[in-house]
């Protein structure tokens, strides 16, 4: 098991062994996703926006931004009331 320790500003510093394995450099971004009450996972957010096309399967329908902008006046209204 790997371990750091927190400094007292609050700071880890993330071990060669974990960077490595998650492919995290200077300046990438990290995010800790709650799994469960008190457990956190540790992921690194280093993947390109374009790397999720394709991710749910192709699109079922398209949509037009007029749809898009139906939709949102609609949902605005029925919340309004």
């Amino acid at each position: 098991m790997t371990t750091a320790t927190l400094s007292s500003k609050g700071q880890i510093t993330i071990p060669i062994e974990v960077r490595t394995e998650l492919k995290v450099n200077t300046g990438d971004r990290v995010e800790f996703v709650q799994i469960a009450p008190g457990r956190y996972e540790f992921v690194a957010a280093t993947r390109d926006i374009t790397e999720l096309k394709g991710m749910f399967g192709p699109a079922q329908a398209m949509v037009t931004l007029e749809d898009m902008d139906a939709a949102v006046a609609q949902a605005a209204a029925a919340a309004a009331r």
